[in-house]
């Protein structure tokens, strides 16, 4: 069952398509519309406990890149991924964060789902959201 299309927060499209390379919009863990996770993590997180947001805004942001696929196409590869941490000074997991990013995509994916990727931790993201994630995906035709 696909998940829904996220909803734009504002004056942009959730993703852009050049040929068949799709860039998508950081997306944050959002269900229609409404941030269901906030915060700054804190540099004594339990990683486990930001797997929930983490799928989240992952899985808004293949949606995202999904909403741009023509007849029988489908996701081919991630070339590159950006995970975007809310977090304390004093944070230092980020690549544990991205992990769970990661996973997600390998889980659903396969081996397609495992590109370079980007962690950054920053003081603040759209909403106080406590994740943000940005996918550069290949699409090729269904088999």
């Amino acid at each position: 069952m696909a998940s829904p299309t996220p909803v734009a927060q504002g004056a942009y499209v959730l993703a852009r398509r050049h040929e068949n390379t799709v860039f998508t919009a950081g997306m944050t863990p959002r269900e229609n519309g409404v941030l269901l996770f906030s915060g700054k993590v804190r540099h004594d997180v339990d990683i486990g406990s930001l797997a929930e947001p983490v799928a989240l805004a992952t899985r808004n942001a293949v949606e995202a890149a999904r909403s741009v696929l023509r007849g029988s196409e489908d996701v081919a590869q991630l070339l590159h991924m950006v995970v975007y941490i809310a977090c304390e000074p004093d944070f230092s997991r980020h690549s544990a964060v991205a992990d769970l990013a990661s996973g997600y995509l390998r889980d659903r994916f396969g081996e397609a789902g495992v590109g370079a990727r980007t962690a950054v931790g920053v003081a603040c993201l759209p909403g106080d959201a406590t994740v943000e994630i940005q996918l550069v995906l290949t699409v090729t035709e269904a088999n």
